[in-house]
Order: C-alpha cells, then structure tokens, then sequence
C-alpha cells in the first residue's frame, strides 16, 4: 500500500491540534480527519475517532501495526513541514 496523496488543513486558533490530514492510499482508498497534534514531546498524529455513548473515543479507522503508522505520521508531519516553510516564505516575500 502507497501514500499517494496528503492534503491538509491547517488550524489555527493557538490550541495544541495543528492541522486535520486527508490522506489517500493507491489513489483507490481516502482517510479524513487525521489530527496533527503538539505533543509535548514533538508533534504526532491521532486517527479519526468518534465518541461513544459511554464518554470514550474510539478510533474509526488505524493502521493495524506500528511500522504503517510510522510511515503515516512520517509522510503527514512532512507534509506539515513543508507548509509551514512555505507559508514562512510568503510571509517573508510579503513583508520585503
């Protein structure tokens, strides 16, 4: 299974969640609502949940091992860097 695509939309309002990721696998199969989260030891990334009528959050969608969550949350938090050195350069274009 290929990471063919990741969209992302940023968030901005100061809380920890950064940004929600789509990701689409084989250019066949698409994942919504992926969090990219400051954590308090770098920033990772939390599967679509949804809350259960006993107050619990149970994920929807997850990566059965660790090695595809880490190509997951690699592939998401690099598309996450990018933006965010780009945004950084227009920010600079824009004031010079």
């Amino acid at each position: 299974m290929v990471i063919t695509e990741v969209r992302l939309r940023r968030v901005l309002n100061g809380a920890r969640l950064k940004a929600v990721a789509t990701v689409t696998f084989d250019d066949v199969f698409v994942v919504h609502d992926i969090k990219v989260i400051e954590g308090d030891n770098g920033d990772f990334i939390a599967m679509p949940s949804r809350k259960t009528p006993d107050g619990v959050y149970r994920d929807i969608a997850h990566p059965i091992d660790s090695q595809l969550r880490e190509i997951l949350q690699e592939a998401i938090l690099e598309e996450f860097a990018k933006e965010a050195e780009a945004e950084v350069e227009a920010n600079e274009k824009a004031v010079v």
